[in-house]
C-alpha cells in the first residue's frame, strides 16, 4: 500500500510529514533526505500498534483535501507502507556469481552479512523507486 503523506516545513524547523489518509499518524525529520525513512517508520509504527490500513486515496482526492496546506507551501509525496514483520523468513534465490562475490565484498565492507546487505539494498531501491 502507498499512501500520500503532506510535507510541512518553515525555515529553521524540521520537516514535518502527515498522512491525510492515516490521520493519527506522523512523522518528522531535521533534513529532507531523511523524510522518506521516518515517514516508513511512523507508518510501520502506527499499524504495528494494530491499527487497521485504510485504504489509500488517489492524488486528486488528497490535493482537494490539502489544498489550503499546499497554496501555503507544503508538498506531497508517496510513501510505502513497509511492515518490519519480527519473523526473519528464509529465502533461496539465484543470481550470477560475480554478482554475489560483489555483494559480498560490499557487505563485508559495511560490517554486514549477506542477508543485511540485501534487505538494505532493496528497501533502498523501494524507497528511491517510490520518490521518483
Amino acid at each position: 500500500m502507498i499512501y500520500w503523506a503532506i510535507v510541512h516545513h518553515d525555515p529553521g524547523s524540521a520537516y514535518g510529514v502527515s498522512f491525510p489518509d492515516v490521520p493519527d499518524c506522523f512523522a518528522a525529520a531535521d533534513e529532507e533526505e531523511d523524510l522518506m525513512a521516518n515517514a516508513i517508520a511512523a507508518l510501520d509504527d502506527y499499524f504495528a500498534d494494530g491499527h487497521v490500513m485504510p485504504a489509500a486515496s488517489g492524488l486528486e482526492q488528497v490535493r482537494a483535501a490539502v489544498a489550503e496546506d499546499l497554496a501555503e507551501g507544503a508538498f506531497l509525496v508517496q510513501v510505502p507502507a513497509i511492515r518490519r514483520l519480527t519473523k526473519t523468513v528464509r529465502a533461496n534465490i539465484s543470481m550470477e556469481q560475480g554478482l554475489l562475490e560483489a555483494i559480498d565484498e560490499a557487505a563485508e565492507q559495511l560490517d554486514m552479512n549477506r542477508s543485511a546487505f540485501l534487505a538494505q539494498a532493496a528497501r533502498n531501491e523501494i524507497h528511491r523507486t517510490k520518490a521518483a
